[in-house]
């Protein structure tokens, strides 16, 4: 029998999820959310250079617009432009053989985030993974 083990490039942890501003309260949902941030955390940190480790813990997460509870089926999630902004609250670090090579904590937020170009579309949590993208690619890993 083989057995494929993926090294990934990023450790993503959730601080304590029961305490945060606004994640799905429903259970499965949650862990849906936890999953799609530690894959694109994943994809980005891929493109550290080799042997590069990306270690992110999320201490706060409050998604984009307002989840209302609908009966029988499952919440939705409404986005008014308005208040209802998105905002991370992290600490991470950057490792090589053991060694920090960079880490920092850092307060992510768009107010406009119904007004911006959004790379994702309507993919589920679009805002969240573009304000990632921006974090990464101006803290991390700046473009040259």
């Amino acid at each position: 029998m083989l057995t494929l083990i993926l090294a990934t490039a990023a450790t993503v942890t959730f601080a304590d999820p029961g305490k945060m501003t606004d994640v799905p309260h429903n259970f499965r949902d949650r862990e849906n959310m936890e999953y799609q941030f530690r894959e694109h955390l994943d994809q980005l940190a891929a493109k550290l250079p080799a042997g590069q480790a990306l270690k992110v813990d999320f201490l706060d997460i409050d998604l984009a617009g307002d989840e209302f509870p609908r009966v029988a089926v499952r919440d939705i999630r409404v986005l008014k432009g308005q208040a209802d902004w998105p905002r991370l609250h992290l600490r991470y670090s950057i490792e090589q053989d053991g060694r920090v090579l960079g880490s920092g904590e850092r307060h992510l937020s768009n107010p406009s985030y119904l007004m911006t170009v959004n790379r994702y579309g309507s993919d589920m949590y679009s805002h969240e993974k573009q304000m990632l993208d921006d974090w990464f690619y101006k803290d991390i890993q700046p473009r040259r």
